[in-house]
């Protein structure tokens, strides 16, 4: 597992630097909003997103090159997203990744507008002529982005259904909502990092099935993960306020089960998701330790 996390290490400083490559700053006033979105985009973080993109695109032959500008447009999305749920009108948090929040840096006006301005851009960088990927593909890849981030079904329902989950903690039966919100909150865009990278490689419906199944249980295992970390994970790790769930009565895992329960339940999704890899052998060995990272993880 070491050798994997230097692996990701590894990823991760090298995908920071190519994206960062991607925020180019106008010379008027205007390059506030632009240096803000690149002071969040910029600010760490696993990349697990990214990573699961271009590793699965690598199983059907497509070079991280090729994948990039996917993996790119889902990580400005993935930023926008955390922008936006750290404003104080949502989580107000202080901390993101051991650094001032957006709206600390800047204010609360130029963090809206860098989280717009982050959501915008993925699509711009998806759908670009640039990428040299097919319309088909670009099209198909937009439409799926927009769907798993939507308010329909997707990240942005899962917030909001987190936000009202203290209404719900007296439910008859709670278990239900939990599995949504998670699954819609952290499980969307990781399902999209999967799904993204068996569509640039044209799967076929048995491994694309197979990569999606995998999505949603690792989806799941990292938000009770996240639960946990809040309850039992160090602010100097993290990077971020803990013990907020707590403080906001949000409906966890943790919360109705307790954290013993809550961890085997992670631990149960992580085994079934290296069940729904063993289609693809050997060649799926980072897949698999990953799931185990994300178990593991201290932050």
């Amino acid at each position: 597992m070491s050798d994997f996390s230097s692996r990701l290490k590894t990823f991760s400083t090298e995908f920071n630097n190519k994206l960062l490559s991607l925020f180019d700053k106008p010379n008027g006033a205007e390059r506030q909003v632009v240096e803000a979105m690149a002071y969040s985009v910029g600010n760490g973080g696993k990349r697990l997103r990214p990573y699961l993109i271009t590793q699965t695109a690598q199983l059907f032959n497509i070079s991280p090159d090729q994948s990039f500008p996917v993996a790119a447009a889902l990580e400005c999305l993935h930023t926008y997203s955390l922008i936006h749920d750290d404003l104080p009108a949502m989580d107000n948090d202080d901390l993101r990744r051991g650094k001032p929040t957006c709206h600390k840096q800047f204010d609360e006006a130029t963090a809206i507008l860098a989280g717009d301005g982050l959501l915008t851009y993925a699509f711009e960088l998806i759908t670009s002529d640039n990428n040299n990927l097919s319309a088909a593909i670009r099209c198909r890849l937009a439409n799926m982005l927009a769907r798993g981030a939507g308010a329909f079904d997707g990240m942005i329902a899962g917030q909001m259904l987190d936000l009202l989950s203290e209404k719900n903690i007296n439910s008859q039966n709670p278990e239900p909502i939990i599995k949504h919100i998670e699954e819609m909150k952290t499980g969307r865009l990781l399902c999209f990092a999967c799904e993204a990278g068996a569509v640039l490689g044209n799967a076929p419906q048995d491994k694309y099935q197979a990569l999606s199944t995998y999505a949603r249980k690792i989806g799941i295992s990292f938000q009770i993960t996240d639960d946990i970390l809040d309850v039992e994970g160090s602010t100097e790790q993290m990077g971020k306020t803990l013990g907020k769930d707590a403080a906001q009565n949000k409906l966890t895992f943790v919360r109705l089960y307790g954290l013993s329960q809550a961890k085997a339940i992670a631990s149960q999704l992580i085994a079934e998701s290296h069940d729904a890899l063993s289609i693809f052998g050997a060649e799926a060995t980072d897949l698999h330790n990953l799931a185990d990272f994300i178990l593991s993880r201290q932050h």
